[in-house]
């Protein structure tokens, strides 16, 4: 049974990707870093405290997921971005190899390129790179497209894109598949599918997230709620 810690676990992946963990009895321990609880949570889910930037885990941990972001409008400025999307990303890696965690998976973006004049694709570019030099076993980087389900929060242009992808979604086929939008619940699924495959670094896109997803059945989940 693994042990897992997750960091980002009150957005929208990070959400779904909890409640899938908490429902399948496969995970006898799981760790959230959070400045607060998302939720009522059962007795094996421990709430680390995030300070500041400062928190610190057990060693005996199994797998990490990252599912950290943030956007320019609510960061504020592109320092504020960077420290959230960038610093505290690497940061939360770094801790996790030094605990001894050997399989890591980071939500991060189509079109990730650390070389693109894009700065929000350029970050997660950059993130990447630095994500593959830590060397863990297995490194699991899902690049998704527009992430589609309900948010607690609301972003404008996400929203906008949401509206413009429902008018326009026939268009993405051929090369523009992976642009395709898709559910957040389904990335989470994904994650966990892929995190528990094999070895070395996968880096998947959004259209082939999907087909991940769909496997995730597969692994066998339990009802284990309490």
């Amino acid at each position: 049974m693994a042990k897992v810690v997750i960091i980002g676990a009150t957005g929208l992946v990070g959400s779904n990707l909890l409640g899938l963990l908490i429902c399948n009895n496969k995970y006898a321990d799981i760790s959230i870093i959070a400045r607060t609880l998302p939720m009522e949570l059962p007795q094996r889910v421990e709430h680390i405290p995030l300070n500041d930037g400062e928190y610190s885990f057990s060693t005996n941990i199994d797998i990490a997921y990252c599912c950290l972001g943030t956007t320019m409008k609510k960061a504020g400025s592109k320092q504020a971005f960077l420290k959230v999307d960038l610093d505290m990303v690497v940061d939360f890696a770094k801790k996790a190899k030094d605990a001894g965690v050997k399989r890591f998976a980071v939500v991060s973006s189509i079109g990730a390129n650390a070389k693109s004049r894009n700065f929000y694709l350029s970050t997660k570019g950059k993130v990447e790179e630095q994500l593959k030099a830590l060397g863990f076993e297995r490194l699991v980087i899902v690049q998704p497209s527009l992430l589609l389900g309900k948010r607690d929060e609301k972003r404008f242009g996400e929203d906008m894109g949401k509206v413009l992808y429902s008018v326009f979604k026939f268009m993405f086929i051929g090369p523009l598949k992976k642009y395709r939008g898709i559910q957040a619940s389904d990335v989470a699924k994904a994650m966990i599918v892929l995190t528990e495959q094999g070895m070395g670094t996968v880096t998947v896109e959004s259209n082939m997230l999907q087909d991940f997803s769909n496997k995730y059945q597969d692994l066998g989940t339990g009802a284990n709620k309490t």
